[in-house]
């Protein structure tokens, strides 16, 4: 058995570690895996592997980490490209919507392992969740800035965006037997909502809460 020795960097005993999990995830499963199995497939005693992860569940969250990552790097790719706000927000949601839908087709079993982790609000799950959050509030308001999209609290508005895509952009919810609009069909609703409306009828409040008059004979 290779063992870790005093040489060997922590990271790359982490990599190993992690690598090692990822294998027997796809053959077997997360819920089966055990440390002693990884531990095995790392050629380490178990010891060895608590001494780099306090559990199960760390090297899992290790494991969804870098998942995680992956649709970040792609979004911030998207976020940063060419093109009108509601096309880089289309970019950058159809991007993440396509990186898990490919995933639960030919890595299913570590689908299963990140819808978990958002349907259990794993800590690192809700960091990405607040990353995803922050570029498309970013670009919303940037939209806000120019003039495309229309005045409001960016906040609130990247939240209702968010909502409204999540059956798309949520590994829990991705499902490929779900009856649902296509992805663009319910972005551009979403960007009708968003953009900026050429006009607006004028409202009086005070005329909207009077009572109506009532026709009589």
């Amino acid at each position: 058995m290779r063992e870790v020795t005093t040489q060997s960097r922590p990271s790359d005993v982490c990599r190993r570690i992690v690598e090692a999990a990822v294998h027997l995830h796809r053959e077997i499963g997360f819920k089966k895996t055990t440390v002693a199995d990884i531990a095995r497939a790392a050629s380490m005693s178990p010891a060895n592997v608590y001494r780099f992860f306090p559990s199960k569940q760390a090297i899992e969250e290790a494991v969804v980490a870098d998942l995680f990552e992956q649709a970040y790097a792609v979004a911030t790719l998207e976020a940063g490209g060419s093109g009108c706000v509601v096309e880089r927000l289309t970019f950058v949601l159809k991007a993440i919507s396509l990186l898990h839908e490919h995933r639960l087709k030919h890595d299913g079993k570590q689908h299963e392992l990140v819808a978990a982790a958002v349907r259990e609000n794993w800590t690192v799950a809700l960091s990405y969740a607040d990353r995803i959050h922050g570029i498309v509030r970013a670009i919303v308001a940037g939209g806000q800035g120019s003039g495309e999209l229309r005045p409001g609290n960016p906040m609130a508005m990247t939240c209702c965006l968010l909502e409204a895509m999540d059956g798309y952009l949520n590994p829990s919810r991705i499902n490929a037997a779900t009856v649902r609009p296509a992805f663009d069909e319910m972005m551009d609703f979403c960007a009708g909502a968003l953009r900026q409306a050429p006009w607006a009828r004028s409202i009086d409040p005070v005329a909207e809460l009077r009572p109506k008059a009532v026709w009589q004979r």
